[in-house]
């Protein structure tokens, strides 16, 4: 950090906040990339690099302060975040904070439910092949609960869940289940788990009906109203989570300067606003679209 903040200038800036469909306008009447409108309260400080060093992007050296200081924000005083964020080809971890506690992960429970239903259908017979995309899609895109809870009943419940993802990688004490769809409190989970998750449906089976069920920023799903008009629009394939109190969100960037990263942010936060905590998990999955090499 002494490294970081020798060259680093600490901007204190009014959080650029999600407003969905409410882009900010130039005088020109032009639309200008911004995740959202301003808003007054519940300021958050973020670091950015100076000038000389950003050219629009972020060096993964500072990625850390820029994101503390959203999480940081006195708004988030007395919450529980997690956070993992790695490079998906290299491995290389970005940023990490608190990434093995547990914490109510809401709906992001639906990705231990399809992960783990999608080791049991056979791709060749058709007629499974086609239902199963169809329930993982909903499942997931739609973040129905009911589709979930009973696709958790099918597959014979949570134990059933651990011994079909623990050969993929996924530590089973790194998360508890107690159903499908992430509705009881009841379910906890760590960023790491969700991570790993991720991490293996990169290549096992059903890999690409768990990609494409994933709501995408800007487009579709649950996260057709974030992300729009920003650099992240069409690059977040990610799974939402939302109780109260809980917000969540894990899943893929595709980074064009910086290569494809997996993240997990799950914030349990009572005395928060809902929208406090999406817009700043939109902050930071902002951040991390701005991911550029070193120069």
């Amino acid at each position: 950090m002494n490294r970081i903040s020798h060259w680093l200038k600490s901007l204190s800036l009014t959080a650029v906040l999600l407003v969905a469909g409410s882009p900010i306008h130039s005088k020109a009447g032009a639309t200008v990339e911004n995740p959202a409108v301003l808003v007054q309260s519940n300021a958050v400080d973020i670091y950015v690099p100076p000038p000389e060093q950003r050219n629009n992007g972020i060096c993964p050296d500072v990625l850390e302060p820029v994101i503390n200081n959203i999480i940081d924000s006195p708004s988030f005083a007395g919450g529980r975040w997690g956070v993992l964020v790695e490079s998906l080809d290299s491995s290389d971890v970005l940023y990490s904070r608190n990434s093995n506690q547990l914490l109510i992960p809401a709906s992001n429970v639906k990705l231990l439910t399809t992960a783990a239903a999608l080791q049991t259908f056979d791709p060749q017979n058709l007629n499974d092949s086609a239902s199963m995309r169809e329930i993982i899609r909903v499942t997931n895109l739609n973040s129905d609960n009911g589709y979930a809870d009973n696709l958790l009943q099918r597959l014979g419940g949570p134990q059933m869940v651990r011994n079909l993802l623990t050969p993929l990688g996924v530590d089973p004490s790194g998360y508890r289940q107690v159903d499908g769809s992430g509705l009881s409190r009841s379910n906890v989970a760590s960023p790491a788990t969700f991570v790993a998750i991720l991490r293996a449906m990169e290549s096992a089976d059903g890999g690409n009906f768990f990609y494409s069920s994933l709501p995408t920023g800007g487009v579709s799903g649950t996260l057709r109203n974030r992300f729009r008009n920003t650099s992240a629009q069409g690059r977040v394939h990610a799974k939402t989570g939302t109780l109260n109190g809980v917000r969540a969100l894990s899943g893929y960037l595709d980074n064009p300067q910086y290569g494809e990263i997996v993240f997990s942010i799950l914030a349990n936060q009572p005395n928060a606003s809902g929208d406090t905590m999406l817009q700043a998990i939109d902050q930071v999955v902002l951040q991390l679209s701005r991911l550029a090499p070193c120069e």
